[in-house]
């Protein structure tokens, strides 16, 4: 049952979703949605969500895969949508921005290239940006699926 439906209208259902899920959870929380760029942004808030991030992220990233999925049956090929729950993502992303800015300065001072472990391509993103701040060093993604990761190089 795929529908045209404005980024408006899958950011609504996207966040009416996403409620349930927490309510389905037994958790108070609130949740917030924005949009920018074609890009829905969820955020849930409120205390004791650890059994919404669920180890290392897992029950979040499952959630977040979990409201893609409903997203794509119902507008078909529509925006992107991120959760977040209780800023978990975003401290993620800035600490793994900060480790890629790291290696960088290592890889100027040493010459030797920094090879970090495989991550979802989101998560490559943030490191070659990173990276990309230091100067200096070239970033390339290396290998296939969820193999990939990114080697940092001297320019």
């Amino acid at each position: 049952m795929t529908s045209e439906m404005t980024v408006e209208e899958q950011a609504e259902a996207a966040t009416d979703f996403v409620r349930d899920l927490v309510e389905a959870f037994g958790v108070r929380a609130t949740t917030d949605a924005s949009i920018a760029d074609d890009v829905i942004s969820i955020d849930v808030g409120g205390d004791d969500l650890g059994p919404l991030v669920g180890q290392g992220g897992a029950t979040l990233k499952a959630i977040e895969d979990l409201t893609r999925t409903v997203m794509q049956r119902r507008a078909g090929r529509g925006a992107r949508i991120r959760v977040d729950i209780g800023g978990y993502q975003a401290k993620r992303r800035e600490a793994l921005a900060e480790f890629a800015k790291k290696l960088a300065r290592r890889v100027v001072e040493t010459g030797k290239s920094q090879a970090l472990e495989p991550m979802s391509a989101a998560d490559r993103k943030v490191v070659h940006d990173a990276a990309a701040e230091v100067g200096g060093v070239e970033t390339v993604s290396e290998g296939e699926d969820s193999r990939r990761r990114v080697i940092i190089h001297k320019a």
